[in-house]
């Protein structure tokens, strides 16, 4: 009898397998909870780099890794200091593009990322250049025969192949890195341009215009600059509003409109026979920021790191505004950095209670994402651990409060091998695992993981779902939806009690089990051939009989 029970026992272990791997690490919701309501509290001032709530925000993160036991990397703190170089535009501006008048913050958002004070351009022509791309393997330059010296170019944000999503321009419907602003200013600077003002489009940057205001206001920080480089960057850069930008092409006799099929079909450059002339002041100071890194250490192969990444900076606050605020940040990103604590207590219990694993892991939480990847830029360009080394990132930027789903986004999903780890632990919650709705705002490049992946370190970022699991969980999503709606990056994104984090919490197994089973062997996850970083860290060659 006893040996019949045993093999009961045994036939429903095997049986459940499964879904007991994926479900057995049980996260703490009230704790969880508890570090997100913390993290986005008024007391920590939206989080922004350099600031009081700055101070508050690495005591936190540092008194959550030492009561877990985590190792400090460098023998004294969880400290990497991040050098930054804050650039503060003057409210009053003047600016004048053709025979436009613009407003500061209302029309144009424009800030200069030079060392000096008084920022003064008279009459220097503008340019349309498409969407400001130049990429010899898609055969396209809109900076074609032209010298962009002393002009300013005018850029369409995203690429060609927003406009035809079925063709095969760029990437089609996806996005690449060229659609994205940071891009373009890069190359407008690579093309010696005076200036580049990038025209808004709500659909095709992703995000409406009060975005644009909420995130360029007030000081811009930047990493600093090593002294023996000379500034190239063009000496302004900036958003100009889709209205204001039809005005200003049909003063010039070119209707947008017409252009914007044109730069969509080819390559296109095109002098607005205009001038502009802007000046403001400009404030310069150097600050030192902070990542804070902890390290769970390996046991045999604790030289090779698996990395979880998550931004704990927000916007901060804006004392211009009167009433709240406080761009509290709960979502972007205090739901990610409670996250990835509660994915560090995960692994401290399991080494306790069954011994560490083989490969060690390391938890990163990054300051400047919001200011274009500051800390994981400069993390992958001086790292606590060698990039060859370190085996994969799993990057959490803002987590499902709406309750379980279905289905499980995987953003730019089909770039490495890595994504399968994900898809297994998703199958075993009986979910499926697929690409973000709207690809063409280019999701894969607006987060931490994207510095990584640009070094050859396969990087996901990942969660939520579009299905939620159940009727009832739909209609209180709807609900949610409508009450959040328009909070990114605005004051409104904050904490609230009704959310729904199961969700997450089932997103955050997905990492857990991806991550655990990872660390325990051999593998070394590599990019499809076709993606912009297979070059770097192919993927294994198919096995073939």
């Amino acid at each position: 009898m006893r040996v019949f029970v045993l093999f009961l026992l045994l036939i429903q272990i095997i049986a459940c397998s499964p879904n007991e791997t994926a479900s057995r690490t049980l996260f703490d919701e009230s704790h969880f909870r508890q570090d997100i309501k913390i993290l986005s509290s008024d007391k920590f001032e939206g989080r922004a780099p350099n600031t009081y709530g700055e101070k508050l925000t690495l005591q936190f993160l540092t008194r959550s890794f030492e009561e877990m036991g985590l190792k400090k990397p460098n023998g004294k703190n969880y400290l990497q200091a991040v050098p930054m170089i804050s650039y503060a535009a003057s409210n009053e501006q003047t600016i004048r593009l053709g025979d436009l008048n613009l407003q500061n913050h209302q029309d144009i958002m424009l800030n200069s990322r030079h060392e000096q004070k008084n920022i003064s351009i008279e009459q220097a022509p503008l340019v349309f250049v498409g969407y400001g791309i130049n990429a010899p393997e898609y055969h396209w330059n809109d900076y074609r025969d032209l010298d962009m010296k002393g002009k300013i170019a005018l850029i369409l944000v995203n690429d060609p192949g927003f406009k035809h999503p079925n063709s095969e321009l760029f990437n089609g419907k996806a996005m690449t890195y060229y659609g994205r602003w940071t891009y373009k200013f890069e190359e407008a600077s690579r093309q010696g341009a005076l200036g580049a003002i990038i025209i808004h489009q709500s659909q095709a940057a992703g995000y409406p215009w009060s975005v644009v205001q909420n995130s360029w206001n007030g000081p811009q920080h930047d990493l600093q600059p090593d002294k023996n480089d000379s500034n190239n960057r063009v000496l302004i850069e900036g958003w100009l509003t889709f209205d204001r930008a039809k005005q200003l092409f049909k003063q010039a006799g070119f209707p947008l409109k017409n252009l914007l099929d044109r730069a969509s079909a080819s390559e296109i450059n095109l002098p607005l026979n205009m001038t502009a002339s802007i000046s403001f002041e400009n404030k310069v100071s150097y600050s030192t920021s902070y990542n804070v890194i902890a390290t769970l250490p390996g046991s045999t192969q604790s030289d090779e790191h698996i990395l979880f990444t998550a931004h704990w900076d927000h916007i901060g606050t804006d004392k211009q505004k009167s009433g709240d605020n406080i761009y509290n940040g709960a979502v972007d990103n205090a739901s990610g950095t409670a996250g990835m604590l509660a994915i560090a207590r995960e692994f401290i219990k399991q080494a306790k209670e069954d011994g560490p694993q083989a490969r060690s892991l390391t938890f990163i939480a990054t300051t400047g994402e919001e200011q274009g990847l500051l800390g994981s830029r400069y993390y992958v360009d001086h790292p606590i651990y060698p990039l060859s080394e370190t085996v994969a990132v799993f990057n959490l930027d803002s987590s499902n409060i709406y309750g379980p789903t279905t289905d499980y986004i995987i953003v730019g999903k089909g770039k490495s091998e890595l994504e399968n780890y994900l898809i297994k632990n998703v199958t075993r919650q009986h979910r499926h695992a697929i690409s973000e709705a709207k690809p063409e705002v280019g999701g894969f490049f607006r987060s931490d993981h994207f510095s990584f992946a640009k070094k050859g370190v396969p990087a996901v970022f990942a969660g939520g779902g579009n299905q939620p699991i159940d009727e009832a969980t739909a209609i209180k999503k709807a609900q949610m939806k409508k009450n959040v709606q328009g909070c990114y990056h605005d004051i409104c994104d904050e904490y609230r009690e009704d959310w729904d984090l199961r969700g997450a919490l089932e997103d955050l197994n997905v990492y857990f089990n991806a991550a655990n089973e990872l660390s325990d062997n051999n593998d070394w996850p590599g990019f499809y051939e076709g993606t912009e970083f297979h070059i770097l860290r192919p993927a294994h060659p198919p096995v073939t009989h």
